[in-house]
């Protein structure tokens, strides 16, 4: 039996209609079992989202637990969202600052040495608006080695930061930032090249 069309208030045009009742990501399967994303949605509640838990090692040490690849030297910062540790992998010294949130419905791998500042946030999933159902679309994040999100900065699916790419504050990126490049705008653009000094 076919689904009711949706209502709309009179005068909608004929451009078409978006139809959430036909949304359906039965496809999506985001890994572990029922019980594993359980415990990690009380753990992120408990440790990793709340101010109350400054103990790094004891955040690198759960996301391990949890199947996350954690090099050295990693440093946590307090209220961080993370959505599937499974599906996370964080190489040597790199930095996750306050009130990051990783929206890792696909992979995201962070490089050694990148750094994801205040509030920035890497956002897996979005939805296809040209689809009546509003179908789900997902695609992985690497932020190369280096690579640096600025404070309050969105990085959309299928976002590749080249190595030493710089995403300034507030800004989004849409496509490949190319290595040693500072980017900034919505959607960012390059504006000039990073030369890392000793």
């Amino acid at each position: 039996m076919a689904a009711a069309p949706p209502s709309y208030p009179a005068g909608m045009d004929d451009r078409g209609q978006t139809d959430l009742a036909r949304f359906d990501n039965a496809w999506y399967k985001p890994g572990r079992g029922a019980l594993v994303r359980l415990a990690w949605y009380f753990v992120n509640e408990l440790v990793f989202k709340p101010g109350l838990w400054p103990v790094n090692g004891l955040k690198v040490e759960l996301l391990r637990l949890f199947g996350a690849k954690v090099g050295r030297g990693v440093v946590i910062k307090p209220c961080v969202n993370i959505k599937y540790p499974w599906r996370l992998t964080v190489g040597d010294y790199a930095w996750i600052g306050e009130q990051v949130w990783i929206d890792n419905l696909a992979d995201v791998r962070i490089g050694a040495h990148a750094c994801l500042s205040q509030g920035a946030m890497l956002l897996c999933g979005s939805h296809n608006y040209k689809q009546l159902s509003f179908d789900l679309l997902i695609g992985e994040i690497v932020l190369e080695p280096g690579a640096w999100v600025g404070a309050k900065a969105l990085v959309c699916p299928g976002v590749t930061l080249g190595s030493h790419a710089v995403l300034a504050a507030g800004s989004v990126a849409t496509q490949d930032l190319p290595a040693y490049t500072v980017c900034q705008g919505n959607p960012a653009v390059v504006k000039r090249t990073r030369v890392v000094v000793n």
